[in-house]
């Protein structure tokens, strides 16, 4: 457990340039200005002195560490750092039984929040609700998959964005300006691209990227280039950066390429994501959603292979399960399309919205008490399983949404027969569709 009211001295030569370019206070922050700007709610919340529990949801080097840093310090609260890879149950215990004596005046800041389990998620949830602790958590992973739903509740969730490459370019004439080891070199960047590229968003790689760069100029080079870069670090831009901004666009392009029917252009982008190292259980929850949103009922089937795909994975891991993924998806790619299942929420949930209070009609309310029975509940409900072919027609709408259609068939073989049966079933219902 680390507290930051130690004061340890370290040589500022060894300190890596992202830390000792650390912003002191929320005006030096680059990037997140929704945030930390003018109007910005973390901002106002700490003009107001009234700190919530908070979730920082972004990708690495977007500024979830620094925010807290500045946090507790504009706040001037105790703060202990624990990193979920290698604290439990006991280090958190630990500072709640610390916060006690503190009267609540601490910031317990967890990094990779979504790496602790459900049980050192729950020994959370007290002390968060009743303020021990004011619990900053910071996650690179979407923390409706990842927090448990009662943490999540007794928390707002910020999203950080990937860093701008304007404020990005800002960063590396800041560091040669004002680092007090970098400013003494008189290094100039005459091309930023490669250097940019290189970050893809993550101010702190931009910043470790530059100093190997500076820290490995022959004596004669005072100019940096793209060249110059691309030669010391060894590679061009990188095949593949799960951290950076080709996380997003390439799982993007995998969807799209699936969604499109094109299974050599899914397997390409699969093979990209798998040699970055990207997170397995990430690419099949993603194959997972997919079956369900662009296939349905054109193929339930998709959605099983996807769903044991999803299991496989998690038991397996890499290498052997990049061939399930493989399977699967070339399997979703060549299969029958259909988005009318999820059009069909989309369009119930608005009208939902619309008409939130509509009653549910008297023969389909539950009648468990007399007085319920003597109120009409339940009165004349036809159950299907008494009638020729397991079916007989009655209203199951409010009446104000009897006519309406929110599942309109998709335009394939099975949900043809779908269509099909609900016609001869409803009569007039599905007539014109």
């Amino acid at each position: 457990m680390e507290n930051q009211q130690q004061n340890i001295y370290i040589d500022s030569k060894h300190v890596p340039l992202p830390e000792r370019l650390r912003p002191k206070n929320i005006e030096e922050i680059i990037g997140q200005k929704h945030l930390t700007g003018e109007n910005g709610i973390l901002l106002n919340m700490l003009k107001t002195e009234n700190i919530c529990s908070l979730i920082l949801w972004g990708p690495p080097g977007s500024g979830k560490t620094t925010l807290a840093n500045v946090i507790s310090k504009r706040l001037n609260r105790h703060i202990f750092n624990l990193s979920a890879i290698n604290s439990g149950v006991k280090e958190i215990r630990e500072v709640i039984e610390k916060s006690a004596t503190l009267n609540g005046n601490v910031i317990l800041f967890i990094d990779e929040i979504h790496r602790f389990n459900k049980a050192q998620q729950d020994s959370l949830l007290s002390a968060v609700e009743k303020g021990t602790i004011t619990l900053i958590g910071a996650t690179t992973e979407n923390p409706s998959f990842e927090v448990i739903s009662p943490l999540l509740s007794r928390c707002q969730v910020y999203i950080l964005n990937p860093i701008a490459e304007e404020d990005l370019e800002y960063l590396i004439d800041f560091a040669l300006e004002h680092d007090e080891i970098l400013s003494k070199k008189n290094i100039t960047v005459s091309e930023k691209g490669a250097l940019i590229k290189l970050a893809g968003g993550d101010a702190r790689k931009l910043l470790n990227t530059l100093e190997i760069v500076v820290n490995n100029l022959s004596d004669k080079e005072k100019c940096i280039n793209d060249e110059i870069v691309q030669r010391i670090i060894q590679k061009k831009i990188a095949l593949y950066d799960k951290s950076g901004e080709q996380h997003y666009d390439i799982i993007s392009a995998f969807i799209k390429s699936i969604r499109g029917s094109d299974p050599d252009a899914a397997v390409y982008w699969l093979a990209r994501m798998i040699l970055g190292g990207e997170d397995p259980k990430f690419i099949a929850r993603r194959l997972l959603i997919l079956s369900s949103e662009d296939i349905g009922n054109a193929n339930p089937t998709a959605f099983v292979m996807a769903n044991a795909c999803f299991q496989a994975v998690n038991v397996i891991g890499y290498p052997e399960c990049e061939i399930i993924l493989s399977q699967t998806a070339v399997y979703l790619a060549t299969s029958e399309k259909s988005n009318s299942t999820y059009m069909a929420i989309k369009k119930a949930k608005q009208f939902a919205i619309n008409n939130p209070e509509l009653p549910v009609p008297l023969h389909l309310r539950n009648s468990p008490t007399k007085l319920m029975k003597d109120l009409n509940y339940g009165k004349d409900y036809k159950y299907s399983h008494d009638y020729s072919n397991n079916f007989v027609e009655q209203n199951y709408l409010p009446d104000k949404a009897n006519n309406i259609c929110f599942y309109n068939p998709g335009k394939n073989v099975r949900e043809n027969e779908m269509l099909k049966r609900l016609k001869q079933l409803w009569k007039n219902k599905y007539k014109d569709i």
